[in-house]
This record gives C-alpha cells, sequence and structure tokens, in this order.
C-alpha cells in the first residue's frame, strides 16, 4: 500500500520516533482538564502551527479523545482554502509518522466521493499540508490502529453538508469515529498584513478579548456556520471550514457542547509584533 510522507517531520515537529514520542510525554505530562463530567466525547478543534508554538494544546484536546476507548476512524478537517477552492481527500494508502503509518478509510472514504465532488489526492500526488499532518502524530500515538480519512474543507455551506454526511456514514456503519478540525485563529502584524489596532500589548489584548474572543465563543456555541461567516468577515481563523465541518459533524454524532482546553497566543511563547492565535475545544454529549 502506497504511504505519503511526512512533509514536516524534523522541521515543524520532532522528526524521530524517540523524538517524537518523549515531546507528545512532555505534552500529554502538561494535563490540561479535560471537561469535567464530560461523555461521549465525540472531536474537537485544534491548531496547527509548529509544535513548540501550539503542540501541547492539539495534543490535550486529541488525548481528551481517549476517554472513551479507541475509536475506529478520525474524519479530520483542514486546508487553507478560500471559497472557491476545491474540496480535497485521500481515498486509499497511508499517511506516514515518525511513530507509524495511518491507513486511510477506504470505506468511508469512497462513499464520501460518490456524494461530493473532491479533489482527490493519493500518497505521490497531492499538495504539501500541515493544518493535518501536524495532528497525526498525536492520533497514533493515542489511536495506535484508528483509520484516516483526512478532508480539505473550503469555507462555504458544502463543508459542511459534507461532514454531516461523513458523520451519517460513520454511525451507519457501526463502531466508533471521532472529527477533528484543524485551524488557528487571528494572524495579526506585519507579516500578515493585518494591523488594525496597531501593535503592542494593545493589539496583543485585543486579538485575545475580541477578535479571537468571538471566534471561540462560537466554536463554544457549536455555530459551524456562524464560524465560516465570522472568519470571512473578519479574518479571525486561517481553516474556518474545517472547524465549521468539526462542529457540524460533532453535533451528527450527538454532541451538544463545546468546552475550551486552553487559549494563548504565539505572543505569549514568543513576543513578536506579528503573532497567532490558538485555541483546543473539546465536543461532547
Amino acid at each position: 500500500m502506497a504511504v505519503r510522507r511526512a512533509d514536516f517531520a524534523g522541521s515543524w515537529y520532532p522528526g524521530s520516533e524517540r523524538d517524537c514520542r518523549r515531546t507528545i510525554e512532555e505534552f500529554s505530562a502538561a494535563s490540561l482538564p479535560c471537561p469535567a463530567g464530560m461523555h461521549d466525547v465525540v472531536g474537537g478543534i485544534v491548531p496547527h502551527a509548529g509544535w513548540f508554538f501550539s503542540g501541547k494544546i492539539a495534543c490535550n484536546v486529541i488525548k481528551c479523545l481517549k476517554s472513551q476507548g479507541d475509536p475506529d476512524s478520525c474524519i479530520i478537517f483542514g486546508r487553507h482554502l478560500h471559497t472557491g477552492s476545491n474540496n480535497y481527500i485521500m481515498t486509499q494508502g497511508k499517511w506516514s509518522t515518525p511513530l507509524g503509518e495511518l491507513e486511510i478509510d477506504a470505506d468511508l472514504a469512497s462513499k464520501l466521493t460518490a456524494e461530493f465532488p473532491f479533489t482527490v489526492e493519493t500518497p505521490s500526488n497531492y499538495e504539501q499540508d500541515n493544518t493535518i499532518e501536524l495532528q497525526l502524530p498525536f492520533i497514533k500515538y493515542f489511536f495506535p490502529r484508528i483509520k484516516l480519512v483526512p478532508i480539505g474543507a473550503p469555507p462555504r455551506e458544502e463543508s459542511l453538508e459534507i461532514a454531516r454526511s461523513a458523520a451519517k456514514i460513520a454511525k451507519d456503519r457501526g463502531g466508533r469515529t471521532i472529527v477533528l478540525g484543524s485551524t488557528d485563529l487571528t494572524h495579526y502584524g506585519y507579516n500578515y498584513g493585518y494591523v488594525p489596532k496597531g501593535v503592542g500589548e494593545d493589539a496583543v489584548d485585543w486579538v485575545k478579548d475580541v477578535s479571537d474572543g468571538q471566534m471561540v465563543d462560537l466554536f463554544l456555541r457549536m455555530d459551524g456556520r456562524g464560524a465560516i461567516e465570522e472568519s470571512i468577515k473578519n479574518h479571525n481563523a486561517c481553516c474556518s471550514g474545517a472547524a465549521g465541518a468539526a462542529i457540524e459533524a460533532a453535533k451528527e454524532f450527538g454532541a451538544k457542547a463545546g468546552e475550551k482546553i486552553e487559549y494563548y497566543t504565539s505572543y505569549d511563547i514568543r513576543p513578536d509584533s506579528s503573532f497567532v492565535g490558538y485555541v483546543g475545544i473539546v465536543f461532547y454529549s
């Protein structure tokens, strides 16, 4: 079975199995709290910067999904796309990680491609993408035998339809499937051409309290459509289609609530005039 490379291993996250495991264990030891009294945890939203900046959040969101036992499959939405972009998916093969390979859930993926138009990527013909790849070592670490459905979800209504359909297919098939949406929040500063509040501490506070705050509130309210509309209007999520799709799939799986695991910005890790917001959300019933 053909295998897709781990393109960002050794740069955005550790490239060896030993270093990956050690880093994941350090992140996991941070023990960011899973929602108290949660049950039927079905998914979450994770950030996708290099692990130095946001790996701790992503790791602990995925760790929270383990509380219900090992799932059979993971539907993960990502990709930096715009409203006119194609939908993307892999339907066969495997995806490499430093901890081993993750097999594509060909059954679920092929049923989706029968319903919706996709650009189908293969292990040898694809566009590099950090948004999904950076989650894969965490998924492999906590769920060694899980299968994967990686989907590029543009910020539009069709992505929400795809998400609901994917969840319905998984439910009809039986077993347990989890869902993840990969997005960072506001990209602020001259590096990103976005400085509506100037620079300095006041700008950081505005990003945290207003720009990112509005988006996080929509995530917690499980408003997938609202999150997409908000990002198009106010530029406060880079992959809102992925986040909105994850929310809609989580609701189809029965989630009734979202809870924030942690939020911070890259400014909190390494202060700079340009910085990015990160949040981790868990969805459960």
